[in-house]
């Protein structure tokens, strides 16, 4: 199937590893010309290498912290001054911490404001001018399966990326004139690198295998089993393409069957 992405220009946030790379990877290998960016320029490079190894494909690396304005103006810069425009956005971050409402402090909530909030309202805000000129867009946020199904002891998370999900479907709306499509994914339990350490941590504290503590993160997917980066990022790219042209203001679950819900 031709999804219609060769040459299309996509901006990946927080994609040196992980479901940002994976994301990356998926739309490179299908023509797309991939922005990536991270706060860790050796593990950016590495990235970057391993991308175009795999794609055949020329990518951008820019350093960049998306908390920070000044990186998200400059970001947006560099793939302009290298590509022309930006068709695809991918907005991507790490998640706050997981804790109760009475750990966390006015800071604890403004930083993870900042995080995962502000940083996709200001990469939005950075492209948006370019969509609407070439009247063709892609804005995917990578939220989480709290946005569906609220998770105990992630409070923050299950808090400031609803409001993510409110913005999209606002601009979703407003957007649609301009053939620009808003829309959210929600990954659940995802074996990517930073969990393979925590479970990694948790096997060594309770003195149980790798397996046994995966198993157990498993024992609630009806599917019997953690997704891989790529079953994410196989979603982001469909949403990217030509072929999810009438797909906008949604919000779909990545998770195995995981949420219980049924809207």
């Amino acid at each position: 199937m031709d999804l219609g992405l060769e040459g299309k220009v996509a901006i990946v946030t927080a994609s040196s590893k992980g479901l940002g790379k994976a994301c990356a990877l998926g739309l490179s290998r299908e023509g797309a010309k991939v922005v990536i960016c991270a706060r860790n320029e050796t593990e950016l490079e590495r990235a970057k290498d391993e991308i175009k190894n795999n794609s055949n494909n020329d990518v951008l690396a820019v350093k960049a912290d998306v908390t920070n304005p000044n990186d998200i103006k400059n970001l947006v810069e560099e793939t302009i001054k290298n590509f022309g425009t930006v068709h695809i956005l991918v907005t991507n971050a790490g998640g706050p911490p997981a804790g109760y409402f009475e750990n966390f402090t006015d800071d604890d909530w403004e930083n993870a404001f900042k995080l995962n909030f502000m940083s996709t309202v200001r990469l939005i805000r950075e492209v948006l001018p370019f969509m609407k000129r070439q009247k063709w867009g892609r804005i995917i946020n990578i939220t989480s399966v709290t946005v569906k199904q609220p998770i105990d002891n992630l409070i923050l998370s299950n808090s400031i990326r609803m409001s993510v999900v409110g913005l999209a479907k606002t601009l979703a709306l407003q957007l649609a004139k301009y053939n620009i499509l808003v829309n959210n994914v929600a990954p659940g339990y995802t074996l990517t690198d930073r969990v393979k350490f925590v479970i990694e941590q948790n096997a060594k504290s309770s003195g149980r295998s790798f397996e046994e503590v995966k198993n157990e993160l498993a024992k609630d997917i009806p599917l019997g089993r953690l997704a891989e980066p790529e079953e994410l990022a196989n979603l982001v790219v469909f949403l990217a393409s030509e072929k999810a042209s009438y797909i906008t203001g949604a919000t779909i679950p990545v998770d195995g069957g995981w949420i219980k819900g049924t809207y």
